[in-house]
């Protein structure tokens, strides 16, 4: 069976996308921050900054296919230099480890994010939006994307620029596991920030899928942007919560919440990703924040 390299596989995305993975036939091996099994996959401690110890890890692997999802994924992430470090350097160090393997993989996708678009005037916004980053996480993305275009000659590399997703096992400091969490504790209050954002919120089973297909047939060298098309704001989150839960509770502005360039609307289009794997039927956010309600940890 074709091996599947998956870094930073014991994280949110990872978790979910092994079985996808080995559902489509592939026998899924690892990168984490530690030495485990996920789902009787082998997982294998390595440090992407540490390039001597990726190019000796990746090298005993040789993958067919690479999804690289390894890296700070929290965009208010305070440590700039760690950031930089982790979502360039690191990806700069696997890429080159790829090249030296017996055999070069036959795709390599990339997880960046629809965050490199920042404030942009059109909706929905496509791939040839000019990016406009609006914070250090969204401009580390965006120079890894600039850096893996070097090794294009080298490596078939697709960029997956995913919007926003959430499901179960995603981390709490994430919004929308926040305020499920609140109505699930049935709690009299919660702290939000700008109530007036609009976001694409897709499903992370919809998002894992949409990888497993993109490295199956899309063409080397693009972008694809992996979202929902629809945008919902916060206000239309916590009205579908009240309906699922049956409870209500009181939301108190904290200014500490509010971003600094904050981006207020992103909603983008799925039309180029259509054109390269077909129509995926995305799963409405009602049915993820149900999913996401009735599922305990």
């Amino acid at each position: 069976m074709p091996i599947a390299l998956v870094t930073g596989v014991n994280g949110f995305t990872g978790i979910h996308l092994v079985p996808e993975l080995q559902r489509a036939g592939f026998t899924v091996v690892g990168i984490g921050q530690t030495s485990s099994k996920v789902a009787g996959t082998s997982v294998f401690e390595c440090d992407l900054t540490d390039r001597k110890s990726t190019i000796e890890t990746v090298n005993q692997l040789c993958p067919d296919v690479v999804i690289h999802l390894a890296g700070i994924a929290f965009a208010a992430h305070d440590d700039v230099e760690a950031l930089y470090a982790t979502n360039v350097l690191g990806t700069r160090n696997l890429l080159e480890a790829l090249t030296r393997c017996e055999q070069v993989p036959r795709s390599v996708l990339l997880a960046s994010s629809a965050n490199v678009y920042g404030n942009a005037e059109v909706i929905p916004i496509n791939e040839e939006t000019p990016p406009a980053p609006a914070n250090d996480y969204a401009v580390s993305k965006l120079a890894m994307e600039y850096m893996a275009r070097l090794w294009l000659d080298k490596l078939p590399i697709i960029i997956a620029r995913p919007f926003n997703y959430t499901g179960c096992g995603q981390s709490l400091q994430f919004l929308l596991p926040k305020i499920v969490d609140h109505f699930r504790r049935r709690a009299a209050t919660i702290e939000l920030g700008n109530l007036n954002v609009v976001r694409d919120f897709s499903d992370v089973r919809t998002v894992v899928r949409i990888y497993r297909m993109l490295i199956q047939s899309a063409k080397r060298g693009d972008i694809y942007n992996v979202c929902s098309g629809v945008g919902h704001s916060l206000e239309d989150v916590i009205s579908t919560m009240r309906d699922l839960s049956g409870h209500d509770l009181d939301i108190i502005v904290n200014p500490a919440f509010v971003r600094k360039n904050e981006v207020h609307k992103l909603i983008g289009s799925r039309e180029k990703l259509q054109s390269a794997i077909g129509v995926v039927d995305a799963i409405p956010i009602e049915q993820t924040l149900q999913w996401m309600y009735e599922t305990t940890a």
